[in-house]
């Protein structure tokens, strides 16, 4: 068998229930790296059970959607501003679930649901594009029922952004000032708990996640046309960081 980018996206040892997605329906799927390793991570930290009602928020073209009703058996209800819901609708079809997945295009910070209509949260890679406020955990957790759970991965940082004094060079180049909003796991744990509306049941940094984004490049350079072009200042850029800086948080919590 020819070893290409997008097997090394196969890996049993450490994400068994991700190994079994084809990489490549996956890699066409992309809205941001490894988001099926990222959420089978975050949910060891979760309590996912069968029949629950769970937002994906910020779901993408759907992959994680996918994944939570198959292999937690969960209820979800995949919300997005950048993917529309009848595309979003044909992925959940395609895949089987279309019974136990709904699809909404919403915002996310005008949510259209009815105050505790959820047993969980999560979201994969999207929350630093609207969850650093610090009025929107208050606002989000009002649609999670007493006792229920949030849970997110983000791109994050080992050190804040104003310790370092500035972004460094090389993150800089390919993301500008879009790292400001990556934060340190622990910065997101006082962020939450300060509230005092949550229990922060774990807050950290995911193992080598610069290895995990970077095997994503490759397969993504490997699999699009344009590939190269797009994804080699994403490689260049975590191959000279060497998990110096560049990380990924994983943040659960229960509402109180």
């Amino acid at each position: 068998m020819t070893v290409t980018a997008l097997s090394d996206l196969v890996r049993p040892d450490r994400y068994p229930r991700s190994s079994g997605y084809d990489p490549a329906w996956l890699v066409d799927l992309d809205m941001g790296p490894n988001p099926l390793w990222l959420l089978e991570d975050l949910a060891r930290d979760l309590e996912l059970r069968p029949g629950m009602r769970v937002l994906d928020l910020g779901s993408g073209k759907g992959a994680t959607s996918v994944f939570l009703a198959r292999e937690y058996g969960v209820d979800v209800v995949a919300a997005d501003w950048w993917t529309p819901a009848e595309e979003a609708a044909a992925v959940f079809a395609e895949a089987g679930v279309a019974d136990r997945v709904q699809a909404v295009r919403a915002e996310a910070h005008t949510l259209p649901f009815e105050p505790e209509s959820f047993d969980a949260v999560v979201s994969i890679d999207a929350f630093e594009y609207f969850g650093t406020a610090d009025g929107y955990l208050p606002y989000l957790v009002r649609f999670v029922r007493p006792g229920g759970q949030l849970g997110m991965a983000t791109p994050a940082l080992t050190r804040e952004v104003r310790e370092l004094g500035a972004i460094p060079a090389h993150i800089k180049k390919v993301v500008g000032w879009e790292a400001i909003a990556w934060h340190t796991a622990q910065w997101w744990r006082f962020q939450w708990e300060i509230t005092e509306l949550v229990d922060v049941t774990s807050a950290r940094l995911q193992p080598d996640a610069w290895k995990d984004w970077l095997l994503w490049a490759r397969a993504c350079a490997e699999r699009r046309p344009d590939g190269r072009t797009a994804d080699q200042p994403v490689i260049d850029m975590l191959t000279e960081d060497g998990g110096t800086f560049l990380s990924f948080a994983l943040v659960t919590a229960r509402r109180r």
